[in-house]
């Protein structure tokens, strides 16, 4: 040996494996397009046509929006558009709880809808992702009054809203159907749709909710009389151009006793093995008196109800408006 200290090996770095890196950068963008819940991110790029999937020229300004729609007493239909400045904003105000952060729909449950004393509570959180711009949810114990929040919420429990939907009540049970899942069959039944997620019971301009309708099926929706402003002061009445004709009719149904005899008006009427009965009867113009009677099978106990029913129609003049206002 010299005396000298043995020279220390220098080391170097081993060069990135291109296989590990291609994997790490696919990854992150399998995350970001997950949690991307933007326009630009569900569109997956501009089409050859240059229009986005929501049947938007591309260039359009994107407005932040969420509409729910009742597709029956189970089922709400929830449609969102979100631009991507507010997914930047979520990812800004969340700070380093955003790396933890994972989109949800908030499903709310309102109590007291239309009141001064109404509440909100959240009923549950459902997870969703991005690539999408619509989502089914189910729902129980109909009839509720719902409204949704799009988001994304924290390993913390932070909650970060983008847009607030409108307010739906879905229907009792008996009176729902089932509808399928396309905008092609919703157009069959879309007034119906329409009025069962609130479309008529706004005052004003119009909704996101009608913005969405009148977009996808591409046709106004509502009242014409309204849309147009509604009948003009002097309006002359005229024969009317095509027919309009109201008729009513009214269901009655009860429970009684298996076996037991029934009577309406004197007739008898069909009563069920478990005791129910059901009948449809017209609805006349008039004030009229109705008896339902009741007899056990063995002819001792008789019980009677009347139900008054009283139809009152009238028939108003009818307008119209000039075609150049």
């Amino acid at each position: 040996m010299n005396g000298r200290g043995s020279a220390k090996p220098v080391l170097k770095a081993a060069a990135p494996n291109p296989l590990v890196a291609k994997r790490i950068e696919a990854a992150k963008n399998k995350i970001n397009r997950i949690k991307n819940l933007s326009v630009e991110g569900s569109s997956n790029g501009s089409s050859s046509t240059g229009n986005s999937s929501n049947g938007k020229s591309a260039g359009t300004p994107v407005k932040d929006r969420l509409v729910v729609m009742v597709r029956g007493p189970f089922w709400l239909h929830a449609c969102w558009q979100l631009s991507a400045q507010s997914i930047v904003r979520a990812q800004s105000a969340m700070g380093q709880e955003w790396h933890s952060a994972r989109p949800v729909l908030r499903l709310l449950y309102v109590h007291n809808a239309g009141t001064s004393t109404s509440s909100e509570r959240v009923s549950r959180d459902i997870a969703i992702h991005g690539g999408v711009q619509d989502w089914y949810i189910d729902v129980n114990d109909p009839p509720q009054t719902y409204r949704l929040e799009i988001g994304y919420l924290s390993n913390g429990g932070r909650f970060y809203a983008l847009a607030r939907s409108n307010l739906v009540s879905t229907p009792a049970a008996a009176s729902g159907d089932t509808l399928d899942a396309h905008w092609a069959d919703v157009a069959d039944d879309c007034e119906r749709i329409y009025a069962m997620s609130g479309g008529y019971s706004h005052d004003g301009g119009p909704t996101e909710l009608q913005e969405l309708f009148e977009e996808r099926l591409r046709r106004p929706m509502g009242n014409p009389a309204v849309r147009n402003g509604g009948a003009a002061d002097g309006l002359a009445p005229r024969e009317p151009s095509f027919r309009f004709d109201i008729d009513a009719e009214i269901i009655l149904h009860g429970t009684t006793h298996s076996g037991a005899y029934v009577t309406l008006q004197g007739e008898p009427l069909k009563v069920q093995p478990d005791g129910s009965f059901r009948v449809r009867l017209d609805l006349p113009n008039r004030r009229q008196v109705i008896p339902i009677v009741a007899c056990s099978r063995d002819g001792v106990e008789q019980r009677t109800v009347v139900m008054a029913v009283e139809r009152n129609t009238k028939v108003m003049e009818p307008v119209t408006r000039d075609g150049g206002e």
